[in-house]
């Protein structure tokens, strides 16, 4: 038997039914069998998986090599010992609740031999709402650096390697790492890649969240996430000289997974767990977050990990509540600069100001509006609208934003037009039609809060009404009624509720208002 062109390392932990459609994607892509090998590792599944390996190791023999192993607790013993029985040119890993596109390997393995890349990376799109970082598929490209690119953002180990790379280094997964042990397999490999190159024009991969939540990504605890993100930081200081090319690497993982131990599940952990979050990343902090990380990073996250660093533990506390909301705080001017009003800030043992320190042009924090007043009117062609105005700090708003702000609930859009400004700041008019806001109505209703999105900014919700207003209108639709009403929802935002006017509400609410036992008089 001739060698394969690419050996496909799948390890297996309960992963049924998303196991199937992965297993399918594997044996019918157009690469060929003859150019492909599969060589999936069970790691001790209790769910049928081991099962599933071995019908379709049945059905292609020639194609697919099964091991079955007691569980080890992780990806990365099964992943080693298949890594073992590759023989390929090139290979490639798949998480097994995920698939690839019919072409993928065909179309990454004919790149890396016309390039002669080590490592190429296929546009990787995620399915149930599961989050991957875009950024490096913009376009497609033969030679991309670590240091120099988003890759740092993507270091999942989802990429076609070279294997006399992968065998010349003695690259390996850290079995002692329960989650997370593909990214310092990936670093290496990045770091002592000749070439890495990345495709853009064809979905490769579909990374998929599963409905339950299992991946081990999503069901790891803080203190397993916390040991990760230790080991993989030291890794880097201990492979990248300190500089801008550590500082490129280490800002991902600032930004990303150490700013994700701060969630709002962090307010859930008992008080000694807390602590020792904070402390440990507050360690991290201290020895590898230079200055130039710090100017990388978005204000909310560096004021959390500076404030675990550097801070009181109940401000820490404080800023997570704020954030668990979706809310940003206010903004404070001096002497020109912005600040982001955190817990904390200017506070006798809060951080220095230039943590909270905002750049002129932070999409998000140009976002951030305050509700003040609602009208109903009527458009040019008699149609029923509601208009909002909300407030900005900045009198600058409209050079910053240069047109490029909308305003939304749920899906529908409103008419954006900023008033000129004034001293105080700037006062945002949003102009919503109400056949808009009542378009595909279910028919209990719903509850949308007011977002406003700020080029490619998340969307921040509004802040409602201070003191709260409660603002009402009915609006006919042909034969059907509909009652909209506009004021502040549970967390404070600014919301729409539309209803659905029918004779049982009305009768139910006419109950409510009357005195039990009878009449009103």
């Amino acid at each position: 038997m001739s060698r394969p062109d690419v050996t496909v390392v799948v390890a297996v932990y309960n992963t049924m039914p998303d196991l199937t459609t992965c297993l399918e994607s594997l044996v019918n892509q157009t690469i060929g069998h003859d150019r492909l090998q599969i060589v999936a590792v069970d790691d001790g599944s209790t769910d049928g998986s081991g099962a599933e390996l071995d019908r379709f190791a049945a059905a292609y023999p020639s194609v697919l090599t099964v091991v079955h192993q007691p569980n080890s607790g992780g990806p990365a013993a099964p992943s080693n010992r298949a890594l073992d029985l590759a023989t390929g040119r090139y290979v490639f890993f798949i998480g097994a609740d995920d698939h690839l596109g019919r072409e993928a390997l065909e179309r990454l393995v004919s790149a890396a031999d016309r390039w002669g890349s080590d490592v190429v990376l296929g546009r990787m799109v995620g399915v149930n709402k599961r989050y991957v970082h875009q950024e490096i598929y913009d376009r497609t490209r033969s030679d991309i650096d670590l240091f120099d690119s988003p890759l740092p953002f993507s270091l999942s180990n989802t990429k076609l390697f070279r294997r006399d790379l992968v065998e010349r280094h003695h690259l390996r997964f850290p079995e002692d790492m329960a989650v997370g042990s593909d990214q310092p397999f990936t670093l290496e490999a990045c770091l002592r890649a000749a070439r890495i190159s990345v495709l853009a024009d064809y979905d490769y991969y579909f990374a998929v969240k599963r409905l339950n939540s299992t991946n081990i990504t999503y069901r790891s605890d803080h203190l397993a996430r916390l040991e990760c993100v230790e080991r993989i930081v030291r890794f880097v200081a201990d492979m990248v000289e300190p500089g801008q090319r550590r500082d490129a690497v280490l800002r991902r993982h600032f930004a990303w997974e150490i700013a994700k131990l701060f969630r709002p599940d962090y307010l859930k952990l008992d008080a000694e767990t807390r602590e020792q979050v904070r402390a440990r990343v507050g360690k991290l902090v201290r020895e590898y977050l230079t200055d130039g990380i710090r100017a990388r990073l978005d204000a909310a996250t560096r004021v959390l990990v500076g404030t675990a660093a550097y801070g009181r533990p109940e401000d820490l506390l404080a800023i997570i509540r704020l954030t668990a909301t979706d809310g940003l705080p206010s903004t404070v001017v001096r002497d020109q600069r912005w600040f982001a009003a955190f817990p904390g800030f200017g506070e006798a043992g809060g951080l220095s100001d230039e943590w909270y320190e905002l750049e002129p042009a932070a999409s998000r924090w140009l976002a951030a509006l305050t509700a003040v007043s609602v009208r109903s009117v009527t458009g040019p062609d008699g149609d029923r609208r509601v208009q909002i105005f909300a407030r900005s700090p900045r009198p600058d708003l409209a050079d910053l934003v240069g047109g490029d702000m909308s305003v939304r609930v749920g899906e529908a859009d409103a008419a954006v037009r900023l008033l000129p400004a004034d001293p105080m700041g700037t006062t945002v008019e949003a102009t919503f039609r109400l056949q808009d806001l009542a378009a595909d109505l279910g028919p209990a209703g719903t509850t949308r809060a007011v977002r406003v999105r700020v080029a490619d900014s998340a969307a921040v919700p509004v802040r409602g009404f201070r003191p709260p207003l409660i603002h009402r209108v009915v609006y006919r639709d042909g034969t059907r009624l509909h009652l909209v009403t506009i004021n502040n929802n549970h967390k404070g935002h600014l919301a729409f509720t539309v209803w659905p006017v029918t004779l049982r509400r009305v009768a139910a609410r006419l109950r409510r208002r009357l005195p039990r036992g009878g009449s009103s008089s």
